[in-house]
C-alpha cells in the first residue's frame, strides 16, 4: 500500500534544526571540532557541490527530471587522511568510473530526490541504531543486513521505523529531507539528497564494482524494482572484539556511552557508528565481526519503482 505523503515541518524535520543547546553544540563541533575531532575543511572548490538548477525543484518536492534519481556524489577512492579533518573540498577525487563525481572525504553515495520522498530499506534487515546529529548528516537510520553488511541513510526528515524493528527489502523506513548542518549552510543552493553509506566487514565501502571488488548492487547497478533472495540473518559479533574496539575509544565520555549498551548487538552497532562517523576518536579500528565475509550482490535502490524508473549520474545530466 502506498503511503500518503505527509506534511513535513520545514525547520524541525526537513532541515533538522532545533533551538536547544545540543543542536548548537553539534553545529560548533562540525565547524571547530574538538580534542578528538579535527575541524572540517572547505575552500572555493567546495562550491562545485552546489547545484541550484537541480536543487530548487527538489526543495519544492518536485523532480528535476521526471521519475529519475540523480547520483550527485559517489564514493571517493582517493580520500584524504581523516586525521586532517573532514574535507568537503574537491582536491583529490576519483570515483569507481575514474571520474571526479565526489569530494575529498566522501565515503558514501548521494541520491538526489525531491524532499518528502519515501526512503526504502535496500535489503532485508533490522534497524539497529537511529540518531539525530546536526553536524553529521542529520537524522540517520542504521540497518544491519547480516553477514557483515550494514547500510545507513542520512539527511532524513521523518522515520517510519524504530530500533529493533525487522524490515523487508523495499519496505519504507523514512521520508526524505535534507537534515543536517551542510543543508543549513548551503540552503537553497545545496542539492537535497539521501546520503547512503554501505559498511562491509565494519568499514565504509563502495557498493559499485571497482578494481577487483564485485558489486553489492543486485544486477550490478541500483535498480528500483529488484528483488533480493537473501532473508535477514543477524550478523555475528565477537564479544572480545567489540570490547577491544570500545576500549580503543580515546574519548572517555563516548567510551562510557558505548559500554552502556545492554546487548552485544547494541554495543557493536553503536561502535560501528562511532568508528565510521568519528574515526579519529579511536586509537585503532577493530572490526566487531566474528569473521570476514565476502561481497555478494544484495542491495537495491532505496527508492520505489512507483516513484522512479531510472538512475543517472550528475555529470551525465
Amino acid at each position: 500500500m502506498r503511503l500518503p505523503k505527509p506534511r513535513l515541518r520545514f525547520f524541525a524535520e526537513v532541515l533538522g534544526i532545533s533551538l536547544n543547546k545540543r543542536c548548537w553544540r553539534q553545529a560548533r563541533l562540525g565547524f571547530r571540532g574538538d580534542q578528538y575531532i579535527p575541524k572540517s575543511r572547505a575552500d572555493i572548490s567546495s562550491l562545485m557541490l552546489l547545484g541550484p538548477r537541480i536543487a530548487f525543484p527538489l526543495w519544492l518536492g518536485r523532480a528535476y527530471l521526471p521519475r529519475t534519481v540523480i547520483i550527485t556524489n559517489l564514493f571517493n577512492h582517493t580520500q584524504t587522511p581523516i586525521q586532517n579533518g573532514w574535507s568537503i573540498r574537491k582536491k583529490k577525487v576519483r570515483d569507481f568510473r575514474g571520474h571526479t563525481l565526489s569530494y575529498d572525504s566522501h565515503n558514501g553515495t548521494d541520491f538526489a530526490i525531491p524532499v518528502g520522498t519515501r526512503v526504502l530499506s535496500a535489503a532485508a534487515g533490522k534497524v539497529v541504531w537511529m540518531c539525530d546529529e546536526l553536524n553529521r548528516g542529520g537524522k540517520k537510520i542504521f540497518i544491519d543486513h547480516g553477514k557483515g553488511l550494514m547500510t545507513t541513510y542520512a539527511h532524513l526528515a521523518r522515520a517510519l521505523v524504530h530500533v529493533g524493528m525487522e524490515v523487508k527489502q523495499g519496505q519504507p523506513i523514512a521520508w526524505s529531507g535534507y537534515s543536517g548542518l551542510d543543508a543549513v549552510i548551503s540552503f537553497p543552493f545545496g542539492i537535497p539528497h539521501v546520503h547512503m553509506n554501505v559498511w562491509h566487514n565494519g568499514v565504509p565501502v563502495d557498493p559499485f564494482s571497482n578494481d577487483d571488488e564485485s558489486s553489492l548492487w543486485i544486477h550490478g547497478f541500483p535498480e528500483p524494482s529488484c528483488h533480493g533472495v537473501h532473508d535477514y540473518v543477524p550478523s555475528e559479533y565477537d564479544p572480545q572484539k567489540v570490547n577491544d574496539g570500545i576500549q580503543a575509544c580515546l574519548d572517555p565520555k563516548i567510551r562510557h556511552d558505548l559500554e552502556l549498551g545492554e546487548t552485544l548487538e547494541e554495543r557493536a552497532s553503536h561502535l560501528l557508528m562511532q568508528q565510521n562517523y568519528y574515526p579519529t576518536r579511536f586509537s585503532k579500528r577493530i572490526s566487531p565481526y566474528m569473521r570476514h565475509i565476502e561481497r555478494t550482490e544484495r542491495l537495491c535502490l532505496p527508492f520505489s519503482s512507483d516513484d522512479f524508473d531510472r538512475v543517472v549520474f550528475r555529470d551525465e545530466v
